[in-house]
């Protein structure tokens, strides 16, 4: 399945090589142009020529992970996040480090050895270490260099009613709905963007959205799903099972209202049940590429997913079909605009 070796692939902000060259091979024979720019983005356009209004889908490669920046004498490595990682969720985890893919564990001081006010409290970052069984220091650096990566070692699963558990589904979930929607007959010029490091600042987003020079952008997400114990129902962002979510408001974007509006109601003339993402924090591609050239109009359409920026997050395959079938139904609206001209 197209979405499990897409999160199981390894991309950290910076370095999305593997996953840019999975998505590569899978949306070569369905597009016109092809190719990567200096940051990394991978930018696909079917009918480069053609008129009609240039439409972009973008999604982005990166991932959450950790970045090895020191070896101590006893050869564990320390280690900083690339992106906003939780430090309370990483210790007792397993994980690959660098390129040979060295296995190792995410280690703190046991509860045996802490002092009772050490209980109170989580591990901070500088408090763990990963463990890769080496004997020192020496030893250690055969094996792994400064700057490499250690990635989460969660394999996709299929779980309970319909749901999936993975890592990296934030947001590998909208690089597949983009390769599915590029596999679409379209008259109008459709631009895919699979963008590099919106973990830490939606940087490579700007870049592509130069390039394309779009009229319209669809932001495609895996958002945060509250639905989880210990939040009131009232405070749900979004919740898992519920539709894929639209954006009215976050910390970098008021999406373009007429756009939005249409989304909505284009959704209910589909049946297709969707929600509104009530929480305003984070942000995402669409931000940075809203501001590009002369403005574009956006829309960010994300499918809801619990524990994001952890281990491992999960997710509705209901939520995934739903986001599938609005971006669809909106091409196919905006390609009988076009035809009746």
């Amino acid at each position: 399945m197209l979405l499990a070796r897409l999160t199981q692939a390894n991309g950290a902000p910076g370095q999305e090589g593997e996953v840019r060259d999975l998505i590569r091979a899978e949306i070569e024979p369905y597009v016109d142009v092809l190719k990567m720019d200096t940051l990394g983005n991978l930018i696909a356009i079917k009918n480069p020529d053609a008129p009609g209004p240039r439409v972009m889908l973008a999604a982005h490669m990166d991932e959450v992970a950790l970045m090895i920046v020191g070896v101590d004498s006893s050869g564990y490595l320390k280690f900083r996040p690339i992106g906003g990682v939780d430090p309370r969720v990483l210790v007792a985890k397993t994980v690959t480090v660098g390129a040979k893919k060295i296995p190792g564990v995410i280690g703190g001081k046991p509860i045996h050895l802490q002092r009772a006010e050490e209980r109170e409290k989580a591990f901070a970052i500088q408090e763990m270490v990963i463990d890769i069984g080496a004997k020192s220091k020496e030893d250690a650096e055969k094996l792994v260099k400064m700057g490499e990566i250690a990635y989460f070692t969660t394999e996709y699963e299929e779980i309970g009613q319909n749901k999936v558990k993975a890592k990296a589904l934030d947001d590998r979930v909208g690089c597949a709905l983009a390769i599915r929607l590029l596999k679409e007959e379209v008259s109008f010029p459709l631009i895919a963007a699979f963008t590099v490091q919106e973990e830490v600042g939606l940087r490579g987003a700007g870049v592509a959205a130069y390039q394309a020079e779009p009229d319209l952008a669809l932001i495609l997400e895996g958002t945060t799903a509250s639905d989880v114990p210990g939040t009131d129902k009232h405070k749900h962002a979004t919740a898992v099972g519920q539709g894929p979510a639209i954006t009215v408001m976050d910390r970098t974007v008021i999406p373009h209202p007429q756009l939005v509006q249409e989304l909505f109601a284009l959704a209910e003339e589909k049946g297709i049940k969707v929600q509104v993402r009530r929480n305003t924090a984070g942000g995402t591609d669409a931000g940075q590429i809203q501001l590009s050239r002369e403005g574009v109009k956006v829309a960010v359409i994300a499918v809801p997913c619990r524990y994001i920026h952890s281990p491992v997050s999960v997710m509705s395959k209901d939520d995934f079909e739903g986001a599938y079938e609005l971006v669809k139904s909106y091409l196919a609206r905006l390609e009988e605009r076009e035809g009746s001209r």
